[in-house]
């Protein structure tokens, strides 16, 4: 079994080193990058299952790191930062992290969030070729054995978790779902009244499928409760 391969992005070095001998014992492979220009230049010469990323680096800050990954890969971002506003967590969310963890930070944690981030990225890749699945409304088709979504044919790209918010909608198109449930089905993670981080991702997801994300089609909000699947579609 190939080792996941993981780019971590910190200036920190005592930071840097505690994470790298923890999930190298963890059986994953770990390339550092201690500046922004050490970490766009690593990131494109290479294939990575996860980047972890600090915000507060030099040469080129976290948030335009991000940008660069974002530009050509879908690859999942977690953050792990000590700007712990929520203005901070819904900037990096809204920018295409999946996830974000705050200094200090406990490596179980870490260890734990980057499991279930790549759990949920590499399942469609174990699903079987002979049985596609492919889920509609109205423009949309998700394929889940090779992971795309198309609308009008066109490819659209999407971070991980939100297909699978989007897949927890299509193939529940009658349910409304609460902020809370959303959370911790696509989270796998007890809910804790991060409400904002499902809001984040729920923006991004309109900006890329909906005609008019002001007046969206197929994620509607149901007021007081939650989202669900657009009726008219």
């Amino acid at each position: 079994m190939n080792k996941h391969k993981i780019l971590l992005i910190e200036d920190d070095l005592e930071i840097s080193e505690m994470l790298k001998k923890y999930l190298t014992t963890e059986n994953y492979e770990i390339i550092c990058a201690t500046d922004g220009q050490e970490a766009c230049d690593q990131f494109d010469n290479d294939t990575y299952s996860l980047v972890l990323l600090d915000l507060m680096i030099p040469k080129i800050s976290g948030m335009d790191v991000m940008q660069h990954i974002r530009k050509n890969s879908v690859v999942p971002i977690i953050i792990v930062s000590a700007k712990d506003t929520e203005t901070d967590k819904t900037l990096g969310l809204g920018m295409g992290a999946d996830d974000y963890i705050t200094k200090p930070f406990s490596v179980v944690e870490v260890l734990a969030r980057i499991k279930a981030t790549i759990r949920r990225t590499t399942q469609y890749d174990n699903a079987s070729i002979a049985l596609p699945v492919v889920l509609t409304a109205g423009d949309i088709k998700m394929n889940l054995s090779d992971y795309t979504l198309t609308k009008k044919g066109q490819l659209i790209e999407l971070t991980a978790k939100e297909f699978d918010i989007l897949k927890l909608l299509l193939q529940n198109p009658k349910k409304v779902y609460t902020k809370e449930q959303i959370y911790s089905l696509v989270w796998n993670d007890a809910y804790c009244g991060d409400e904002n981080a499902v809001n984040v991702h729920i923006s991004r997801l309109r900006n890329k499928i909906e005609d008019n994300s002001r007046n969206p089609r197929y994620i509607l909000t149901v007021w007081g409760i939650g989202y669900k699947l657009g009726d008219k579609l």
